[in-house]
């Protein structure tokens, strides 16, 4: 994991540097926010940046938000130091960290950003099979494309074999493919010069010049422009990439890795990915099976993940019930091993007692919040006489000058339904309306995963990133994002 620390505040920071690098960070320092943007942007790249709140905390969150710099931020100072704290809280820092530093809260904070992302939990003889296969070509510096249903731990994978490579002391640069516009990504990749286009402010390094010597993975690579595939192609053949607005090659060595929840075979022949990048990616195809083929697993997961929240939620680390392993195992698990996570988060804050009972298990489409309490039924009332009808045409058009009059219900008859009950409150309502209810209840209930609701709802991930923020255009409150799109294998 690579820290970027910037500040002094006399010394205290470098006191927390000096534990993250016991505990395994590769740590550098910095003075000044733009000392830390310049080394943002020349490729240094960092895991997890962490500013003196006595530094512009702001200043550096609105550069690297503009520059598309998407690296966590924690902000430190003086137990003391409360109003700072809000405002760097305020500014966008995903945590405020007292000082002098605590070891045990430094490292709480660095296993959040990482997450055991390269941790492997299974047993299940199916996934046993291709981690066999994944150690084998590990060391090798073959293209692999790894593949599976969304939210089986493709990334996890990936860096899984980052670290069993011969390259596992570079750097693992990760690139989500679906999460950045077509038109910035050909800039987030190979880097672009100064002026090159409009809000180039400073020439930036790319992902690929970043990962030198390391690996360079590209998550979701189906979604990429097939405009972009031919500069990707190129830059995969001939080891060296353009900038945008260069002039010069630049060279570059590195491992490449990627995934797609796709079938890519389908998209070549359907025009949208390109053949020959399809076999450069695919010297070997690693095919990670979905959560509901590795039944065995499921048990394993659900306590490793219980562990994990009831440690990051300060509650007491609970067994699961039979009955809660049953209702575990019986589902279908559409979402994987990251659905199966979001479950037993919700299960860990749900628990009651000495144990994580079933009813703490709210599976997907189920409500969370308990149903309303039903009606005491009405008295019995005598069933009324049925009244001929005359005989009708069944071509014949209705009318709606004359309606047919209707006999009074008697008082003792219950009032007939307003609407049809399988129509709920939706009759009346736009289609437009409708569907947003319905994507932003999926969110809510994924806890903000986007690529989570996006698999729910049968649609891409960047269609749900452009419904969003429509949406919060229009001034709705649509849930932030979640934990990152990542999940334990």
């Amino acid at each position: 994991m690579r820290l970027l620390i910037v500040g002094t505040l006399g010394g205290h920071i470098s006191a927390a540097g000096q534990i993250a690098l016991k505990k395994g960070a590769k740590v550098s320092h910095l003075d000044t926010v733009d000392g830390a943007m310049h080394a943002l942007r020349s490729g240094q790249g960092a895991d997890l940046v962490m500013i003196d709140v006595a530094q512009p905390v702001a200043k550096l969150l609105r550069a690297m938000n503009q520059e598309r710099i998407n690296t966590p931020v924690v902000a430190c100072g003086l137990e003391n130091d409360s109003d700072a704290a809000v405002a760097a809280i305020k500014a966008g820092a995903k945590e405020y960290i007292p000082l002098p530093p605590n070891a045990e809260l430094i490292a709480a904070v660095l296993q959040a950003v990482t997450e055991e992302q390269s941790s492997v939990v299974f047993q299940d003889p199916i996934m046993g099979a291709v981690l066999k296969l994944a150690d084998q070509i590990a060391p090798s510096d073959a293209s692999v494309l790894i593949t599976g249903e969304s939210g089986t731990g493709k990334e996890v994978l990936a860096r899984y074999l980052h670290d069993k490579s011969k390259r596992s002391d570079k750097q693992f640069v990760s690139v989500n493919c679906a999460a950045i516009p077509d038109n910035l990504l050909e800039s987030e990749l190979f880097g672009h010069e100064k002026g090159a286009f409009t809000g180039a402010v400073a020439r930036r390094i790319g992902k690929f010049e970043e990962a030198n010597g390391g690996t360079l993975l590209l998550d979701e690579i189906s979604e990429m422009d097939i405009r972009l595939q031919a500069k990707l192609l190129r830059a995969i053949q001939e080891r060296e990439i353009d900038r945008v607005g260069g002039n010069t090659p630049v060279k570059v060595d590195i491992r490449l890795l990627a995934t797609s929840n796709r079938d890519l075979e389908r998209h070549v022949r359907d025009g949208n990915f390109r053949e020959d990048l399809y076999f450069r990616l695919n010297v070997f195809n690693l095919q990670l099976p979905p959560l509901r083929q590795r039944p065995a697993d499921i048990k394993l997961l659900a306590e490793h993940f219980a562990k994990k929240y009831a440690e990051a939620n300060s509650v007491p680390e609970r067994p699961l019930s039979d009955e809660a392993v049953k209702r575990l195992q019986g589902h279908h698990w559409r979402g994987n091993v990251r659905e199966l996570e979001n479950t037993m988060h919700r299960a860990i804050l749900l628990a009651s007692g000495d144990e994580i009972g079933a009813e703490a298990i709210i599976l997907t489409g189920e409500q969370m919040a308990p149903a309303a309490p039903e009606a005491p039924p009405l008295a019995a009332a005598p069933a009324p006489k049925p009244v001929e009808q005359p005989a009708t045409n069944a071509f014949q058009p209705a009318s709606f000058d004359e309606p047919e009059p209707v006999p009074a219900a008697s008082p003792a008859e219950p009032a007939p339904a307003e609407s049809d009950p399988a129509g709920g409150d939706l009759v009346g309502r736009t289609v437009a309306d409708v569907e947003r209810q319905l994507i932003i209840d999926t969110l809510t209930h994924c806890l903000g995963n986007r690529t989570h609701a996006a698999n729910i709802l049968g649609i891409s991930i960047r269609t749900l990133r452009n419904k969003l923020k429509a949406y919060s255009e229009d001034g709705i409150n649509v849930p932030p994002p979640g934990e990152a799109d990542r999940a334990t294998v």
